[in-house]
C-alpha cells in the first residue's frame, strides 16, 4: 500500500483492499452532504463506491485542569454560552455537575485547532462542536471557519476520543485526510 497522502492507492488488488480494510488502514467516507462529521471503517461498507485510502493531517490534544476551568466559569458564567452550542451545553446540563463535560468539550475545540495546525481565534468556539447522537459514542461537527480551514487543508473527517477524572478533562482529535476513491 502506498501512503504518500491525499494520493494513496492500495496495490495488489481487491484482496490488498480487503486485507487493509480488516487491518484498519482504509477509511470509508460518510457522503452525507452538510457539516463534515467524523468518518470511520464500515460506514460506506465494504465493497461500497466510496472506500478509499485515507491518511492523517493532524493530530491535536488537548489537557484541562477541572478546579481551573471551574473557577473561570464560576467567575463569568456568560462564558458558557460564548463557548459552547446550545446542543453542548443541553447535553452538558443534564448531569448535576456540567463542568466535567464542558471541560472535555473545550479541549475538543482545542484539539481541533491544534489538529488543523491553527491557533487560538482561527474560528469560532461554536464552529466545532461535540454531538451525540443517542448512544453512540461523540463525535466532532465543524462548520463555518473550521470546516474552510479543514476543507483548505484536505481533512475528509475526524477521530475524536474524550475523557475526564476528577481534576482534568482530556480530548484528542485526529484530522483524517480525504481519502481517494477506490472502485472493487
Amino acid at each position: 500500500m502506498s501512503d504518500t497522502g491525499p494520493d494513496a492507492s492500495v496495490d495488489g488488488g481487491p484482496a490488498a483492499l480487503e486485507a487493509a480494510l480488516l487491518a484498519g488502514l482504509v477509511e470509508t467516507v460518510a457522503s452525507s452532504p452538510g457539516p463534515m462529521r467524523g468518518i470511520g471503517v464500515g460506514d460506506a461498507g465494504f465493497g461500497d463506491p466510496g472506500v478509499g485510502v485515507a491518511g492523517v493531517r493532524g493530530v491535536g490534544i488537548d489537557v484541562v485542569d477541572l478546579a481551573r476551568f471551574r473557577a473561570v466559569l464560576d467567575r463569568r458564567p456568560g462564558l458558557v454560552s460564548r463557548l459552547f452550542t446550545p446542543a453542548e451545553q443541553t447535553y452538558a446540563n443534564l448531569v448535576p455537575d456540567p463542568v466535567p463535560r464542558l471541560a472535555t468539550r473545550f479541549a475538543a475545540k482545542e484539539a481541533t485547532m491544534k489538529a488543523l495546525g491553527v491557533g487560538l481565534g482561527a474560528f469560532g468556539f461554536h464552529d466545532a462542536a461535540v454531538v451525540r447522537d443517542g448512544r453512540d459514542a461523540p463525535t466532532l461537527v465543524v462548520t463555518g471557519a473550521a470546516a474552510s480551514l479543514a476543507e483548505v487543508a484536505g481533512v475528509g473527517g475526524w477521530h475524536l476520543a474524550l475523557t475526564h477524572s476528577d481534576l482534568v478533562a482530556a480530548a484528542v482529535v485526529v484530522a483524517v485526510v480525504r481519502p481517494t476513491a477506490v472502485w472493487l
